[in-house]
């Protein structure tokens, strides 16, 4: 199946579908309606965020950065980060634990 496809969007919400779950990380995939978001937050892991499609806003540490299809962002462990939907977006999310 391709990833795109693998969660729909859902009007005014996020929604999320986990793909992996092991003691060593997990990989989860999103969908994000525009201006949707996750508020600002640290985690104490590293991850990988992988932009599917569409546009958002990610801010490390307070400093804004747009991600598109294709995109590869790492979210470093114990920064404060946030996402925002500036048009409809899907990611995926690699956290690793180990």
């Amino acid at each position: 199946m391709q990833l795109h496809k693998m969660v729909a969007y859902q009007k005014g919400a996020v929604v999320s579908r986990t793909l992996v779950k092991k003691d060593a990380g997990n990989v989860t995939l999103f969908s994000f309606a525009k201006g949707q978001g996750l508020s600002e937050h640290t985690a104490p892991f590293e991850a990988l965020v992988y932009i599917v499609e569409g546009e958002a806003e990610i801010k490390i540490a307070g400093k804004p950065q747009r991600a598109v299809k294709g995109d590869l962002v790492v979210l470093p462990a114990n920064r404060p980060h946030a996402l925002k939907a500036v048009k409809k977006f899907k990611m995926m999310l690699v956290m690793i634990k180990k």
